[in-house]
């Protein structure tokens, strides 16, 4: 399977790297507005291949991306000094659909990946472009809580003394600081965590709930305050992603796509339990939650709504502002 990466920074470059250490797909092609940079990219992981899987990858540009299976979209522009949210998302905005609509061109029935920060808003826009080219909704999937349940799974796994593999639970909502994490769902290869801690004589109180809360929520901004940026984790789940679309493996992910509705707040994107495929998204898996985890759930996507609405406010203004001026 070929994959396209647009945007060879840190998160596409790994990505890239992240891929080829698993096997996610055979041939790999890295776009990006600094040429320079995604052949330098590209030549250094092509440098471990040999010591891990046949893998073609190289720079290149959209024409290259003809018959790619998957695109990952990890380009975005950064907020300027003074620049506000809303200008910044005009930005992406306009990048975006230049993306999409050469990808459309070459690739009419790639499956988008977004990994662009912020994803939800991302995924929300890149949805809305994408759908007037043509591309069904069903093919544009954010990366979402992907990372974020992977860093739920390990950190109870590692309290709990056992494999974070066989830890099974979901972090929903928004990526980032409204996130939910579904206690009451979460099990040890099939038995409840509450059975499980008992059954091993676990420590396990609202103590250890808030700091494992605590360091899932907040595990990108100590590990930004470190090295400046996140992207280990980020391409793996990436890679996780591609590699469940690669072998139609129906994986069942936490990735970002706009929802009709989410506890009474309609046309919002954000993060729940979707079955993933080698057709892209096959839809949200049903996911009993608590009264509270409900309720937080609608706050995380009151936050997201309210940040879409925003800017759908702002790009109308916009149109009709341009409209007035060509009168």
């Amino acid at each position: 399977m070929k994959v396209g990466i647009v945007g060879a920074g840190m998160v596409g470059a790994t990505s890239a790297y992240a891929i080829v250490m698993t096997k996610a797909a055979s041939e790999i092609v890295l776009i990006d507005a600094n040429e320079k940079r995604a052949i330098a990219e590209a030549a250094d992981i092509q440098h471990a291949v040999p010591f891990t899987h046949a893998t073609e990858i190289y720079a290149g540009g959209y024409e290259d991306l003809t018959d790619a299976k998957v695109v990952i979209i990890a380009a975005g522009a950064s907020q300027r000094p003074g620049e506000t949210r809303l200008m910044l998302f005009e930005r992406n905005a306009a990048i975006l659909n230049q993306i999409i609509q050469n990808t459309v061109k070459y690739a009419p029935n790639a499956i988008f990946l977004i990994a662009t920060n912020p994803v939800d808003i991302i995924t929300h826009i890149s949805t809305k472009i994408a759908i007037k080219y043509g591309v069904p909704p069903t093919h544009v999937i954010g990366s979402g809580t992907t990372l974020d349940t992977a860093r739920f799974r390990a950190l109870v796994g590692n309290h709990a003394g056992v494999d974070s593999q066989h830890v099974h639970g979901y972090v929903i909502g928004e990526h980032g600081d409204s996130e939910v994490l579904t206690w009451s769902n979460i099990d040890i290869s099939g038995i409840p965590l509450e059975d499980f801690i008992q059954f091993r004589k676990v420590e396990f109180n609202d103590q250890v709930k808030r700091t494992i809360d605590e360091g899932v929520r907040n595990a990108a901004y100590k590990i930004i305050e470190g090295k400046g940026s996140t992207y280990y984790g980020i391409g793996a789940a990436i890679a996780r992603i591609v590699d469940a679309i690669n072998r139609d493996n129906r994986a069942v992910l936490t990735v970002s796509t706009i929802n009709e509705e989410v506890e009474g707040i309609r046309e919002v994107a954000l993060s729940l339990p979707h079955l993933i495929s080698g057709n892209g998204d096959l839809g949200t898996l049903p996911l009993r939650l608590s009264y509270e985890e409900r309720l937080l759930l609608r706050k995380s996507a009151e936050i997201i709504k309210e940040k879409i609405d925003e800017y759908e406010k702002k790009e109308v203004s916009s149109k009709e502002s341009k409209v007035t001026d060509k009168k």
